[in-house]
């Protein structure tokens, strides 16, 4: 597989040369060239901060989703790797002031220990941060141990809703209380059906079988929890929902908000499809879609493959879903059947 680069070493930063190239208004640079800061923020000592570090290569989140009623930066690591503790930490010193800062993790090994790390270290240095651990992957972990589940694209539902409370001033332990909520009413389930190459090693990320499918793959392609024979999308999507569901059931007139995230190398044809059916199981069940997500925002390069996310928010949760916000590639949510 062709890949378009410089050089390996300079594939990270010449990305990000090129968004704050882009999109001036919205993002710039930090004192450190890894760190994505807001073009214009609000003064610091008002706002609390929301910030995460990740690795590069999933984009456009997150660094696609730095701007107003969003996040007010992103620290950058290298291709699949969590960036460092003091790298965290300069970002963390970037944006946060009196108000404090929430530090989002999406609960991957490097991630956590990482930005654990440097909440750590910024508390040391007298600021106020609380680490927010994001986690939503069902394939990852049985039931009655999420808290052991990997993040994958239903933090999404934690960046927008966080991200407008906090923008409306909300103070720093209710956002943390807020995203805890958001989490727990969020489950999402993957499938891969062709794996994406690494930019670094240029190597398949792993092999899958053409007449098959892998149930639960990773966002780093870590290993799936079962196969199912390539079909109708209808009985792949009704089976993933149905996991959702006996996961944690939505009563029926749940208002519920669909997720449907493409791993970077599914067609816009096939999310849709793909929708169209999730909402045709979760009408079957008279649970009402509304304000739905569909693209391609967690990726992994050209991945196939795409997950389901489902999110049951309360009145004021959907408010902030569909608050006004600016960022380069976080979608603006439009209204659907039911608001």
């Amino acid at each position: 597989m062709k890949k378009l680069f410089n050089t390996k070493e300079r594939i990270v930063d010449d990305m990000i040369n090129g968004f704050v190239a882009a999109y001036p208004d919205i993002v710039a640079r930090g004192a450190n060239p890894r760190v994505v800061c807001r073009a214009t923020p609000k003064p610091r000592d008002e706002k609390v901060a929301l910030l995460i570090g990740n690795g590069s290569g999933h984009e456009p989140i997150a660094m696609g989703f730095v701007g107003s009623g969003l996040l007010d930066a992103n620290i950058v690591g290298d291709v699949f790797a969590a960036p460092s503790p003091d790298l965290i930490l300069e970002g963390i010193e970037e944006v946060t002031g009196d108000a404090g800062a929430v530090l989002l993790i999406s609960r991957h090994e490097g991630d956590v220990i990482n930005g654990n790390a440097a909440a750590m270290m910024a508390e040391d240095d007298g600021l106020k941060v609380r680490p927010l651990l994001m986690y939503d992957d069902i394939s990852s972990a049985p039931k009655g141990q999420e808290d052991e589940r990997r993040g994958a694209a239903g933090t999404m539902f934690i960046y927008k809703v966080l991200g407008a409370a906090a923008e409306a001033g909300m103070a720093l332990d209710d956002l943390v209380a807020l995203g805890e909520d958001v989490r727990a009413r969020t489950r999402t389930l993957g499938a891969a059906v062709s794996p994406g190459i690494s930019p670094l090693t240029g190597e398949l990320m792993f092999t899958l079988p053409e007449d098959e499918i892998f149930i639960g793959m990773g966002v780093h392609g870590e290993p799936g929890v079962g196969r199912r024979k390539v079909g109708p999308v209808k009985d792949l999507v009704s089976f993933m929902v149905g996991e959702l569901l006996d996961d944690r059931p939505i009563e029926p007139g749940a208002t519920t908000v669909v997720l449907v995230n493409g791993s970077g190398g599914t067609t816009m044809m096939e999310l849709l499809t793909i929708y169209n059916e999730v909402a045709s199981v979760l009408s079957a069940r008279d649970i009402p879609a509304v304000l739905p997500m569909i693209g391609s925002y967690s990726t992994t390069q050209e991945m196939g493959g795409f997950s389901i996310s489902l999110f049951t928010p309360t009145p004021d949760m959907l408010k902030l879903w569909q608050a006004p916000h600016a960022s380069p590639h976080f979608p603006h949510i439009h209204g659907g059947e039911g608001v």
